[in-house]
């Protein structure tokens, strides 16, 4: 019987800056998710990648006197090195300048266009390079010294006129709010979707979805005067990185998506063209979309001119990665705003981390290699509070579980470490240390119920921090091949020979 699949990807990040802290965050939560479902036993594809194409690359390339491939090669490399710097487990990472994704467009747009929903006529109206979008008046302002900008962005609009193909956005409204209704999953958190429903009421206009007047981009089929929009472009890649126009390929098994992660500024492409542009190439839509927040620094949104941009990588030089990987995702509930600090982050490091977990699994093993012969303990006669906290932590995996599946990672880590504290009260109360003298057979009791609850915890903590729940999961001797929510129900081995432990999570001391 194969195994029930699941597929979920970040967006593909724009080559036209360096990798960021938005971008790592994302990537990042992506990667937990990932990691939690094969965690479950799931048959994960997990995808991330480059968005290459449009007319802000080509002028960025061109400033930088070189090609626009060969800007986006370098900038497409920076991303695949943030990626594996931070340790994301993806299965592919998509280039939109690949042949593969220029077929699946073209193929796209040919079923678009064969169903009859796309048609050629003229754009006149505003737009925003920066944004890559088209917007109403409405949605301009126009400031006091003449220019006009996007009201949701800042970003300067032209008017521009020009011949290109539509696609006829308007007729798929009822359809669009019809599936809204029907799964009101598709899109979260609520707020994005209360947005969304509105937009969508407000009335659709068909969208213009070619250009004449840059070149890089893919090529229309049937008319290369013409280049596919970058968004149309853009979301494409989903279902090519599933193989399409073919599938019935391996990979064919993984569409719909079960996921799509993106950042809340690009929610309506998301959630209104790609379902329209499916529903219009006939096409399964994606289950669901989720928007989250954007990172400020020290209250100030991150932009060029302020010059705090945040490049993710030498932090996890200084901090460690893991201790990075836990702070973004601990920091703010998932879909909400956050704001980056050095102390904040020093902060959860020291506290939930060195303090929390790295003290009580620390001592407790330190206090095995000791005095108890450095393996692990029998289990002895149980007491009324080891039942209570063996409860506890056994119940630990599927109130995780019930997070995760809302994206609510604060909670999932809340739902951690109430057990973290819950041991940590035990073994005050329990006083292994005391009891050396007088019960060894409780000492050793007492120890071996902080391993087993320390292995839970390693388990359900490796999608946040993998590499040093390993290192934990090792020092209790558990097997690679357990380390799974399955392997769980496997009893510990008594006396398995237990490895010397070194500290989980150093402590941070910063300069005043």
């Amino acid at each position: 019987m194969s195994k029930q699949t699941y597929f979920l990807s970040t967006p593909i990040y724009y080559v036209n800056g360096s990798p960021h802290l938005g971008h790592a965050y994302t990537s990042t939560a992506a990667d937990v998710l990932a990691r939690w479902q094969r965690l479950r036993g799931l048959d994960v594809f997990f995808l991330t990648g480059t968005d290459e194409h449009g007319q802000k690359v080509e002028a960025a390339a061109k400033q930088a006197g070189i090609a626009p491939l060969e800007f986006a090669n370098r900038v497409s490399d920076d991303f695949r090195d943030m990626a594996k710097q931070m340790n994301i487990s993806n299965d592919d990472f998509i280039r939109t300048t690949e042949a593969r994704h220029k077929a699946s467009c073209q193929e796209i747009w040919r079923r678009i266009q064969a169903n009859g929903f796309i048609e050629l006529g003229a754009y006149e109206g505003y737009y925003a390079v920066r944004d890559e979008a088209y917007y109403d008046e409405s949605e301009t302002i126009l400031k006091p010294d003449g220019t006009r900008v996007a009201a949701s962005s800042g970003a300067p609009v032209e008017w521009v006129v020009e011949p290109s193909y539509f696609f006829k956005l308007s007729t798929f409204q009822d359809r669009l709010l019809a599936y809204y209704e029907q799964n009101p999953g598709f899109i979260a958190p609520t707020a994005k979707r209360n947005e969304i429903v509105s937009f969508v009421k407000s009335g659709l206009r068909d969208l213009s979805i070619s250009r004449t007047k840059f070149s890089w981009g893919i090529p229309v089929p049937g008319d290369e005067a013409h280049v596919m929009y970058v968004w149309l472009d853009a979301l494409v890649n989903y279902i090519t990185a599933c193989g399409f126009p073919d599938l019935e390929g391996p990979r064919g098994k993984f569409w719909p998506a079960d996921l799509h992660l993106v950042g809340k500024e690009i929610i309506r492409f998301h959630a209104v063209y790609w379902p329209a542009f499916l529903m219009a190439a006939n096409l399964p839509l994606p289950r669901r979309v989720f928007s989250h927040g954007w990172w400020t620094v020290e209250g100030e949104k991150m932009s060029k001119s302020l010059g705090n941009f945040i490049d993710v990588r030498p932090l996890t030089e200084e901090f460690g990665l893991d201790q990075v990987r836990y702070f973004l995702l601990r920091e703010v509930p998932f879909g909400n705003d956050g704001d980056f600090s050095r102390k904040a982050l020093v902060g959860r490091i020291n506290a939930d981390l060195a303090n929390g977990l790295g003290n009580l699994a620390q001592r407790t093993l330190s206090f095995i290699a000791k005095n108890a012969e450095g393996v692990l303990p029998a289990r002895g006669e149980m007491h009324e509070a080891d039942h209570a906290l063996l409860e506890l932590a056994q119940n630990l995996p599927s109130r995780v579980a019930e997070a995760m599946d809302k994206l609510a990672f604060h909670e999932a880590l809340d739902e951690v470490w109430r057990v973290i504290r819950a041991a940590d009260t035990y073994i005050d109360s329990q006083a292994p240390w005391a009891l050396r003298k007088t019960d060894a057979a409780r000492m050793k009791a007492v120890l071996r119920m902080i391993c087993e609850v320390l292995r839970v915890i390693g388990v359900v903590l490796q999608p946040f921090m993998p590499e040093t729940m390993a290192r934990l999961l090792e020092y209790l001797g558990i097997a690679p091949e357990a380390r799974d929510l399955a392997g769980l129900d496997t009893p510990m081995v008594d006396l398995t020979p237990l490895p010397a432990p070194q500290g989980l999570f150093p402590r941070v001391t910063e300069a005043a």
